[in-house]
């Protein structure tokens, strides 16, 4: 089978430790035993969670990552190759390097936070994509460069050579963000210059709005914000700059849209000049590990089968809602066709409201539409 979708960058073993209620106060008291439960091992970052479901959505995938030659390597690869081992084809092993790895602190009723090493992420560079790959696939998606210093070093020179490369390649590409951490060196990086040098050469932009904002609105607490006018125009900020399409993740407000008037890959013109939001689907969440990565692989797949710009926006959707019905990133994944057959059934939506004027909901395909919407209905 032909592959599709080339899914690279940032790769690491997430550990959860079970934690109960009362364990955080006590986690970090030295001198102090703490007694917990069994650990979870998962393969995480965008390669992992992203490849995988596009993989388990029927989508033809390979992943490029970067793993040390040690024992957190090979559990890493091993947990990938389970669900099929020409996953982890194009993996590097690099000798001697330490594989990244991320400690997941989730104690139930408590907000989770995470003791992150990068390893040998922080070595990935341009040179490691093997673009003559690339031009027998139609899409190339790379994820979270501010967790990989070479990426972000010296004003992004590499992200933007791989993209030049990438495009170059014939394919249709994707970027996925991560915050950076403000009290270290991904947080000094002048992310506005590296996006305005990259951002020319990339199809899909797919940021959370705190990644945005953080990269190009400095010290703006968007939790603060009393409406909604923030995300359009960082939005027309990112298009300015290049981008194609841009896609702001809003955790549990949905999806966000906003497209350019000419899109060479666009399946259909209902992709162009297009401004639309889709609320999340009502789920019993049990954990929100990986939701902004599978909800971008759902939206990567709706590109891929043809889907119209509403409908693939819904499956991304759909897809994230799954994935926060499991613990972990993927077990809660079901097939595309059993995901489209519950959208198709009725599946409900959760409520939104937007702060801002000019927004008006189209019943029939379940999405708001923004005065910047020119496309189709």
């Amino acid at each position: 089978m032909a592959v599709e979708a080339v899914i690279a960058g940032h790769l690491c073993l997430d550990i959860f430790p079970q934690l109960a209620p009362g364990d955080l106060p006590e986690l970090f008291v030295p001198g102090k035993v703490v007694e917990i439960g069994p650990v979870t091992l998962e393969a995480g970052g965008v390669t992992a969670n992203t490849g995988r479901v596009l993989h388990r959505l029927g989508i033809a995938t390979r992943l490029m990552g970067k793993v040390g030659d040690d024992a957190f390597g090979r559990i890493i690869l091993d947990l990938i190759g389970q669900d099929d081992p020409a996953l982890i084809e194009d993996m590097i092993v690099a000798p001697g390097a330490a594989s990244s790895y991320t400690i997941v602190i989730s104690p139930p009723g408590t907000d989770r936070f995470f003791m992150h090493c990068g390893g040998v992420n922080h070595s990935f560079s341009a040179d490691d994509v093997p673009y003559d790959r690339l031009r027998a696939a139609r899409l190339f998606h790379f994820g979270y460069p501010p967790y990989m210093r070479r990426m972000y070093e010296n004003d992004g020179a590499e992200l933007e050579r791989m993209y030049r490369q990438a495009k170059a390649a014939g394919v249709i590409t994707g970027l996925d963000l991560a915050l950076p951490d403000p009290h270290g060196p991904s947080g000094q990086a002048d992310w506005r210059g590296i996006l305005s040098r990259t951002l020319p050469h990339v199809d899909l932009f797919l940021p959370s709005l705190d990644e945005l904002a953080y990269m190009l609105r400095p010290g703006l607490d968007v939790s603060d914000l009393a409406d909604d006018t923030l995300i359009p125009a960082l939005a027309g900020e990112a298009l300015a700059m290049g981008a194609g399409v841009v896609v702001i993740k809003l955790g549990n407000r949905g999806l966000y849209v906003r497209t350019a008037a000419h899109l060479p890959f666009a399946p259909d013109a209902s992709w162009l000049s297009r401004e639309l939001w889709a609320p999340i689907f009502q789920v019993n969440v049990v954990g929100t590990t990986g939701s902004g990565d599978t909800t971008i692989a759902g939206f990567l797949a709706g590109l891929l089968r043809g889907q119209s710009l509403e409908a693939a926006l819904t499956s991304a959707v759909a897809v994230g809602a799954c994935n926060v019905e499991a613990a972990d990133a993927v077990s809660g994944l079901r097939s595309w066709d059993e995901t489209q057959a519950r959208i198709a059934a009725g599946w409900a939506r959760g409520p939104l409201t937007i702060h801002a004027p000019g927004w008006q909901w189209d019943e029939r395909c379940a999405v708001w539409r923004g005065p910047h919407d020119q496309g189709a209905s």
